[in-house]
């Protein structure tokens, strides 16, 4: 494959992990929202019917736990993760587009790390049957192995940035570098923040 057939795979396998990352945070918010409807329903059932589900703050925070794993793909992907950009800011174009890189780096060496232990983690709780200490009794390797699962998630995306972000860097595109791993500009965020609010102008209208 030529150089150029090259950039076009990894822009579309960019491209399907964030449709995917982005059916995973409908998914998890969906999660989340089941939680809060859950603990809702137990409070006011405890309450008014004098009974309780039992479990529901267990489930819950299973369900943050989760959702949060499988959100930060598509958070790194819309560069939405928090950056100190106090100095950056003043940065030449190349030295920042560098800077950038190498704080992706990090970021995927960091995950990698994260997810080895949970992985360590999952393979105990599967290992000696552990289960909750809870009425539930829930074994254990179910909510951590989906946990696992957005860990990896997040690993595998990391590593298709990098690379497109190397190749970038290597062949001088200083601006797809910016576009993949760089700090948000306020222009960017501007411009989000009106598309957001055209489409609630025509949403109302509808």
């Amino acid at each position: 494959m030529t150089p150029s057939e090259n950039f076009r795979v990894l822009g579309k396998l960019l491209r399907c992990a964030e449709t995917f990352s982005r059916i995973a945070v409908w998914v998890g918010g969906a999660l989340t929202l089941a939680s809060v409807l859950l603990i809702s329903f137990d409070v006011l059932a405890r309450k008014f019917l004098g009974f309780t589900t039992g479990g529901a703050d267990e489930l819950s925070s299973y369900a943050f736990a989760i959702s949060t794993a499988w959100a930060l793909a598509f958070a790194t992907l819309q560069r939405a993760n928090v950056r100190v950009d106090v100095l950056y800011q003043y940065f030449p174009v190349r030295v920042s587009a560098v800077m950038d890189w190498i704080a992706l780096v990090a970021l995927g060496i960091f995950m990698v790390y994260l997810t080895y232990f949970a992985m360590e983690m999952v393979q105990t709780s599967w290992g000696s049957n552990s289960t909750a200490n809870t009425p539930l009794a829930t074994p254990l390797w179910i909510p951590q192995g989906l946990w696992l699962l957005g860990l990896a998630w997040m690993c595998i995306t990391v590593a298709l940035m990098l690379v497109r972000a190397s190749l970038a860097l290597v062949t001088g595109d200083l601006e797809l570098v910016k576009e993949i791993c760089g700090v948000r500009s306020t222009q960017e965020e501007a411009e989000e923040e009106a598309i957001a609010g055209e489409r609630m102008v025509k949403g109302d209208a509808a």
